[in-house]
């Protein structure tokens, strides 16, 4: 029983010491975020459906720091019309197969740079792998590249996320739940700078574009409701919690629709996209419009309600 008590004192100890590591050394470096901003953006060709030679040089790239960090990494290739199309997928191993997925998407709509949609939400998903090395996890995490996010597959069993969260469900992994990380670094501070579905909501959440939101369904189920309203308690960053039925412009823009699809508890943390970012599908969004300070805060805020 006394040996018992010392290695139970000893793991408290070590997970102390880690847990104030994290909060004094282990903060998001802005300088990574906006290095992987500019590698995502520096293609031959602009990373679309069509243009598979530069989906897979992202790709590549993505794998390469993922293999830096995770306890495993693959591709999980799939084939339409002949083409093959790359997901990168990084597993944390945890002490408990209960997963977590986080998840954002490399490829972008047409002819634009995609700074903000979606290179900073995988700057994202890259900063949290690094930070996920060698930490303590209770949960198994899955980190998760998406390819064909965008149209002409959006809303079709061709997305890149259907094809992971069916998976899921074929694998018969056992899934707390799924985040997904779209377009997380366009802040303003400006009057008016912020629209929303519906105008009556300004005077809920304001008229400045100063916030990242937490978006969910009606019936999000547990995880999302857990994941929500402890990040809306511990963030640096301001934050607006928004839940509503899944028919209301915006709710679904994003790979977490695939997740509910299948039954999963999912959110999507976001700037709101068009609502805010007037860059968005425009050759415009690039990586000068960026606030990287903030968005480091995000990634900081999310790693802190998924290791404690």
């Amino acid at each position: 029983m006394r040996f018992d008590s010392m290695k139970q004192n000893k793991l408290a100890v070590n997970v102390i010491a880690f847990v104030l590591s994290f909060q004094t050394l282990a903060q998001t470096d802005t300088t990574f975020l906006k290095n992987h901003v500019a590698e995502i953006l520096n293609t031959k060709d602009f990373r679309h459906f069509m243009n598979t030679p530069a989906l897979n040089d992202v790709a590549a790239y993505i794998i390469k720091e993922f293999s830096n960090s995770a306890d495993s990494v693959f591709y999980q290739t799939f084939q339409i019309n002949g083409q093959s199309y790359r997901n990168v997928v990084a597993v944390f191993d945890g002490t408990t197969p209960e997963t977590v997925v986080i998840g954002a998407h490399y490829d972008v709509c047409g002819m634009q740079n995609g700074a903000d949609d979606n290179a900073s939400g995988v700057a994202g998903l890259l900063e949290i792998a690094r930070q996920l090395k060698d930490a303590p996890l209770s949960n198994r995490m899955e980190l998760v590249a998406y390819t064909l996010e965008e149209p002409p597959f959006f809303r079709t069993e061709h997305m890149g996320s259907y094809v992971h969260a069916k998976s899921l469900i074929d694998s018969k992994t056992q899934v707390l739940g799924m985040i997904s990380l779209e377009m997380i670094g366009y802040f303003s501070d400006t009057k008016r700078s912020q629209e929303y579905p519906l105008g009556i909501l300004k005077l809920v959440y304001g008229n400045r574009g100063n916030f990242i939101t937490l978006v969910n369904k009606f019936g999000k189920g547990k995880f999302a409701a857990h994941f929500t309203r402890k990040f809306k308690q511990t963030a640096k960053i301001r934050t607006k919690r928004f839940a509503g039925p899944k028919l209301l412009p915006g709710v679904d823009f994003s790979d977490h629709l695939n997740y509910w699809s299948f039954g999963f508890s999912a959110l999507m943390i976001t700037d709101t996209a068009f609502y805010r970012n007037k860059n968005y599908h425009m050759a415009t969004d690039t990586i000068d419009t960026l606030d990287f300070t903030r968005m480091g805060i995000v990634i900081d805020d999310i790693l802190r309600v998924i290791l404690y």
